[in-house]
């Protein structure tokens, strides 16, 4: 009995092992990601996925997967990125995690923004809006007032500018403005906008937007446009 009780210890302390080193391989995935090095960040996101999906250990699994997924879509590979991100939408969802879903929404949506294809965007971010609203996480309401901001750019309507502008206010309101490296969607959606405005005009949108809290940035945003 003693024997067997120790063996199921060791067992246990193993596998808690591989799942530390799986998610510390992620993480240095994610850096390596920012830093530019994709070959390096895939490499050590499916090393980690691949560790994590032997020890049945989903959460790791996911936070690999999902890295694997961002690499994928900033090299536009956005199939790859679709079909890595989409089983844990419903993962979070059946676990009742607005936080996670709320995350791979947003990048559901960026997809399809990237593809054009504006009404799905728009469907996804605005779900993933709600969801973001249902944490009371800043963080999470700026990504998906930016995300929307895209998907109603892409439709050929700049009436959300102000809402990049609110998105910063409340990211540095926070204290966690968007690094550079970090910067990629947002800088591309800004880009569109900008183009189509013009430099005036969206500047004082954007400066409009920060002026306003989220959830009044937010109730413009379930209306036809901001007016």
């Amino acid at each position: 009995m003693a024997r067997g009780t120790r063996r199921h210890q060791r067992w246990r302390r193993r596998g808690s092992g591989r799942r530390k080193v799986s998610f510390r391989l992620a993480r240095l995935g994610r850096v390596a990601l920012l830093t530019g090095d994709d070959a390096r960040a895939t490499e050590l996101h499916e090393r980690a996925r691949r560790l994590a999906a032997e020890q049945s250990h989903r959460p790791a699994e996911q936070f690999a997967a999902t890295g694997l997924a961002l690499g994928a879509r900033r090299r536009g590979d956005l199939d790859t990125a679709e079909a890595r991100l989409q089983p844990w939408l419903e993962w979070y969802r059946r676990l009742g995690v607005a936080s996670g879903e709320a995350l791979i929404l947003a990048q559901l949506g960026y997809v399809a923004e990237q593809r054009g294809d504006a009404e799905l965007a728009e469907k996804l971010h605005r779900e993933g809006l709600a969801a973001a609203r249902a944490t009371g996480d800043p963080r999470a309401l700026a990504l998906g007032v930016e995300g929307l901001a895209g998907a109603r750019a892409v439709a050929g309507h700049m009436d959300h500018a102000a809402s990049l502008g609110t998105a910063a206010a409340v990211r540095e309101s926070v204290h966690a403005p968007l690094p550079g490296s970090e910067r990629a969607d947002v800088d591309r959606v800004t880009a569109r906008v900008r183009d189509e405005l013009g430099e005036d005009a969206f500047a004082a949108a954007f400066d409009r937007g920060r002026g306003l809290t989220a959830n009044h940035q937010i109730h413009l945003l379930d209306g036809p446009g901001e007016g």
